[in-house]
């Protein structure tokens, strides 16, 4: 069994036994500026309820375990926007396969392939993200050219991300900012659902 299968599932125990605590954050400046960030991936109705803010990284094992949580409930409540903070704190290959996420977002594509790179077995190198990404969908060689025209603009992205985290307090990932709630861990269906549902009965008239 391989490391990553190994480390996945350790955490899906430990995510079983132990749910992250709620920390009500409010709508401060640092949380408008998180929300108000016109850069960050974003699927969901402007108009929805409560807003949903992710911190991930594609080699993070809890993130991995808890996405399709995420996907999920983002399918089957229409009042629910995902907002995603690409966090690459987990060395090289991680910053690359978001760089790649965020060149993806320009063909409309940033869903399929945060997804793909999740759900993939494949090592997180450069040859494995180009497979991953090619099968979820976009136009590789135009995401090389983006690449190469828009890096800067793709790592401003990310340098606000990391900005945004620490300005919030979190110190790894997934952490996640549904409503006024600030959770700092990954969460299960169940849980991201009652901690929806808590963000819907805080929300301002």
């Amino acid at each position: 069994m391989c490391l990553a299968i190994i480390l996945g599932l350790a955490a899906s125990v430990a995510l079983r036994q132990m749910a992250p605590a709620r920390l009500k954050v409010g709508r401060t400046p640092v949380v408008e500026a998180v929300l108000g960030d016109p850069g960050s991936p974003a699927v969901g109705p402007a108009t929805a309820d409560v807003t949903i803010v992710l911190f991930t990284d594609y080699q993070c094992p809890i993130c991995r375990v808890t996405d399709g949580a995420l996907d999920r409930v983002r399918r089957t409540d229409h009042g629910v926007r995902v907002i995603y903070k690409d966090w690459p704190i987990l060395g090289e290959n991680s910053r690359y396969a978001a760089r790649v996420a965020l060149a993806a977002h320009r063909q409309g594509r940033y869903v399929a392939v945060h997804n793909a790179l999740m759900q993939t077995r494949r090592p997180l190198d450069r040859a494995g993200v180009r497979v991953v990404a090619t099968e979820a969908g976009v136009d590789w060689p135009r995401v090389e050219a983006d690449l190469r025209t828009h890096g800067p603009v793709f790592d401003a992205q990310l340098a606000r991300h990391a900005t945004q985290a620490w300005s919030l307090g979190i110190e790894g990932t997934p952490a996640y900012l549904v409503g006024q709630f600030l959770v700092r861990g990954g969460l299960s269906e169940g849980a991201l659902r009652a901690t929806i549902a808590a963000g819907r009965r805080t929300r301002s008239p």
